[in-house]
């Protein structure tokens, strides 16, 4: 398995850097947000006068730019599973499940590029963030923290685990999907909600208390908790310790994975 999984894995990346377009607007895109929209709002201070208000950011931008990191990871995974789309209608998966390569490795291979792939635009926006607080003119991120080892690996176990577990759902999707009208219209459908029903870009005490109860328990909220309490050394806004919010996105993970190895299966299943 692991050499049909690393053949597989070699094809994704010669696809990857085959398409320099994609590789600029992945890059691009995350870059745009956080100048246009961050700069836009983060002198709206306003939002994070009240103690524990941004949950320990120093300023609303700091807040903004790492909420922006959960943002990313879970729209760069959108395009995953038109990717499969693609294939499938090339004919490419038909003889992907044709060969004697184990069905799992097929949905394997495009999980675990597409995840670690996306670890660079999200990871960048953070280092963009704090640079442009070194920038004449600009409004930055700023870390009050000391995040020291485990803080920086509770910081990227939490955007991988976001990663990976966003990039299962849709390529499963992906392959349960025969049309992009049909991919993009059920994603989109998920996107908006799970981040809009998040803290990653709206501070909690500007949400409605049944808005604030829901977005306690989203993914990306917990990702972004992670990142925050690490960053800004400010555990006494947050209900419990970055290690339990890492444990229940892993919960979250389980299941989307689950479920995307069972709608898998089903569609690779040879007729």
């Amino acid at each position: 398995m692991l050499r049909e999984l690393g053949a597989l894995l070699r094809r994704e990346f010669l696809r990857y850097i085959r398409t320099p377009v994609w590789i600029m607007s992945s890059l691009l895109v995350p870059i745009l947000y956080l100048v246009l929209f961050g700069q836009g709002f983060g002198s709206i201070n306003e939002l994070c006068l009240q103690p524990g208000a941004c949950l320990g950011a120093p300023n609303y931008f700091s807040f903004f730019s790492v909420g922006m990191v959960g943002f990313v990871a879970l729209t760069m995974s959108l395009f995953s599973g038109a990717n499969v789309i693609f294939d499938k209608g090339l004919g490419i998966v038909k003889r992907q499940v044709a060969t004697p390569a184990p069905r799992s490795s097929i949905f394997l291979s495009p999980l675990l590029f597409r995840s670690l792939m996306g670890l660079i635009p999200t990871f960048l926006v953070l280092g963009l963030a704090v640079l442009l607080a070194h920038v004449s003119g600009f409004v930055g991120l700023t870390i009050s923290g000391s995040p020291g080892v485990v803080g920086a690996s509770e910081i990227f176990a939490a955007v991988l685990v976001l990663s990976l577990m966003f990039n299962a759902l849709f390529l499963a999707f992906g392959f349960a999907f025969e049309s992009p009208q049909s991919y993009f219209g059920v994603v989109n459908l998920l996107n908006l909600p799970i981040l809009f029903l998040s803290n990653a870009l709206y501070p909690p005490t500007t949400e409605p208390g049944w808005l604030r109860n829901i977005a306690a328990y989203n993914p990306v909220s917990m990702c972004v908790n992670v990142l925050r309490e690490t960053l800004f050394s400010s555990s006494r806004f947050y209900s419990y310790p970055p290690e339990i919010y890492l444990a229940g996105l892993l919960g979250w993970a389980a299941l989307f994975i689950a479920i995307a190895l069972v709608l898998a299966r089903r569609a690779l299943r040879t007729p």
